[in-house]
This record gives C-alpha cells, structure tokens and sequence, in this order.
C-alpha cells in the first residue's frame, strides 16, 4: 500500500456532464479538476468507511481473502480492521471446531 504522500498517475473515463461540472466547481474554488477529483473520492472512501452496508461488503472481501489486513485497516481503520481480524478467526476456528466433531460424530 503507498503512503498518502505518494502520488500515482491514473486515468478513467467520465460522463461529460460531470467532468464539466467538476471544472466548473473548480473555477468557483479557483483549483484545478484533479483537486475536486482527489476531495470527492476522499469524501466517498469515508463515507465508505462509516456505511454499515459497505463495511459488510469490505468485511465480506477480507474474508474471502480478496483484500489484505492492510487493505482492510486502509478503508476501515485500524480498530475496526482489528475486531473483523479477530472475528475471522474466531469463525476459522469454529469451522475446525465444527468439523473436529462432526468427523468424531461419524
């Protein structure tokens, strides 16, 4: 994961009309797009990080190992990233344990 200081080039593509109205909010703010760009994607990732739904779903991603801790600790914070690690493994272990008894039972 890069540190925030660090810069990296990226480039999309973006329905006209909003890439217009960024510039123009950029002219009120006498900015340039890439800050509107950089504020707005800040203001959705924490958002993000406060949405019950979306914390599922990046919960849901850890799980199934399709993120990292550090990616997780990125989106959630180091608290929360901290509580979904221990839950995880308290659900590997009971999925052990679950399976340890079902083999003893049969």
């Amino acid at each position: 994961m890069s540190s925030e200081g660090e810069k990296k080039r990226v480039q999309f593509r973006a329905p006209q009309g909003l890439v217009d109205r960024a510039d123009t909010l950029a002219a009120v703010f006498e900015t340039d797009r890439t800050d509107i760009l950089i504020s707005a994607l800040q203001e959705y990732l924490r958002d993000a990080a406060h949405s019950d739904e979306m914390k599922q779903e990046i919960a849901e991603a850890y799980y199934d190992d399709n993120i990292t801790f550090d990616e997780l600790k990125a989106l959630v914070g180091h608290e929360e990233a901290a509580n979904f690690r221990l839950l995880k493994q308290q659900l590997s272990e009971a999925f052990v344990d679950d399976v340890v008894e079902e083999l003893a039972d049969g």
